[in-house]
């Protein structure tokens, strides 16, 4: 049993782990593009989204 948990515990090898991560380069407009820009798109999105919702919710309630 505490072979089985030892295994279980291990962790694999050739897998990215949080202490050898490096810091984000932004070298090239696309990583700008996919680590700024599409964020920035979906928040902007989402409250659009939200407002819309709000209301319509209101709307049905009158």
């Amino acid at each position: 049993m505490t072979l089985f948990l030892q295994l279980l515990a291990q962790i694999p090898q050739g897998v990215p782990h949080p202490d050898d991560s490096e810091p984000l380069v932004l070298t090239t407009p696309f990583d700008y593009i996919l680590y700024v820009g599409l964020p920035i798109l979906i928040l902007i999105g989402a409250f659009f989204w939200w407002r819309r919702k709000k209301k319509r919710e209101e709307e049905k309630e009158k």
